[in-house]
């Protein structure tokens, strides 16, 4: 429809609806940068070139051989330099001169190797190897601790190491339990020096005589082993299968 208009025009201006309100553009959602996490899986290799892996070597020494056993246990880091940042074990070597455990510290390190580049939680392997028994007897560690097995020890040091990288929380004794450790402990030490004077004793010529109930060692082919603390310890040499 048209509109005539008579009047001369002087003037104009735009006309708004009074109820017509601007619209306002939602702001729009803040991008938040996440950190990419790299998890251990079977894809993480070994660093390339000359880049090492930080580690730690333990050293098994168990009175059933003369020669030491060394665990070398090699970490990876992952995540580093963020919130996300975690060590956890990647390898495992085991290494001693005595050649009779070598087929089976091969295979045990491979597979433990393999089960540390899975990742996931790897801290049953510390108790599954603890439970290992021997069925020719376990040996005491210096300090009174029992070992069931070498296997066992092997999984007491794995439990020390991932305690130490903080995959495992360490248990804490009581009170009473260390009363109880610091008695034996000082009952221990009372055996030793008791023993070292025995020594010195027969060193300067006094009676070495031994029971008559003894018998031969067959370490230093004496007859001199008797029941201490139920077990067989040799009087001679010192030699006892509880370390």
């Amino acid at each position: 429809m048209s509109i005539k208009i008579d009047s001369k025009i002087v003037g104009y201006e735009v006309a708004k609806p009074q109820d017509e309100t601007p619209a306002v553009e939602a702001p729009a959602p803040e991008v938040r940068e996440t950190a990419k996490v790299i998890r251990m899986t079977e894809q993480v290799q070994r660093p390339e070139g000359y880049e090492a892996l930080e580690g730690s070597t333990y050293k098994i020494k168990t009175p059933l051989d003369d020669h030491a056993m060394y665990v070398t246990i090699n970490d990876i880091v992952l995540n580093p330099g963020t919130e996300h940042e975690q060590r956890r074990p990647f390898e495992i070597f085991i290494n001693s001169k005595n050649m009779d455990h070598f087929q089976w510290i091969v295979a045990l390190t491979r597979l433990m190797s393999a089960v540390f580049r899975k990742g996931g939680d790897v801290t049953f392997l510390a108790e599954e190897l603890q439970a290992v028994f021997d069925p020719k007897g376990g040996y005491f560690k210096p300090g009174g601790k029992f070992m069931p097995s070498i296997i066992a020890e092997i999984g007491a040091v794995i439990e020390h190491h991932l305690q130490k990288i903080g995959l495992m929380e360490k248990e804490q004794l009581s009170e009473q339990q260390q009363l109880l450790l610091d008695q034996k402990r000082a009952e221990a030490e009372a055996s030793a020096e008791k023993k070292s004077l025995a020594e010195t004793n027969q060193a300067d010529g006094e009676d070495a005589g031994y029971p008559a109930s003894a018998t031969l060692c067959h370490k230093c082919h004496t007859k001199a082993v008797v029941i201490m603390d139920n077990c067989a310890t040799c009087l001679s040499c010192g030699y006892s299968k509880c370390g």
